[in-house]
């Protein structure tokens, strides 16, 4: 049966399951607990924050942040066609050739637009 080739992995998430759920529950029940008001502080790199940590974050960071995703996964869909590129043949190329055009139509745009400039 083919779903045989697939019991390898389940196996593996059966068993990340249980270890995460172990760690979880010795990190809950064997760590140590402190109560202190500076353990609910925020910290970043040993400066003492200023202001409030609820400040609005811009939406270019958001913009920035889902169109690098994007594009990442986007890219990501290059790496199988390199694996069989060659029993593509020109019509997998053509192909490949079509999707990296496009990819590169809508990050032109996004420059154009002014999208990743940070300010």
């Amino acid at each position: 049966m083919m779903f045989e080739t697939f019991y390898p992995i389940l196996f593996m998430l059966v068993i990340a399951a249980v270890l995460a759920s172990v760690l979880a529950f010795l990190s809950i029940y064997v760590g140590r607990r402190t109560r202190l008001g500076q353990k609910f502080e925020p910290y970043e790199c040993g400066v003492e924050p200023v202001g409030s940590t609820r400040d609005p974050v811009p939406v270019k960071f958001f913009l920035v942040a889902i169109l690098f995703i994007l594009f990442d996964i986007e890219v990501i869909f290059l790496y199988p066609w390199a694996v069989i590129s060659r029993n593509l043949g020109v019509f997998g190329f053509v192909e490949m050739l079509v999707f990296v055009v496009i990819l590169l139509v809508g990050y032109f745009y996004m420059l154009g637009r002014g999208a990743l400039k940070w300010d």
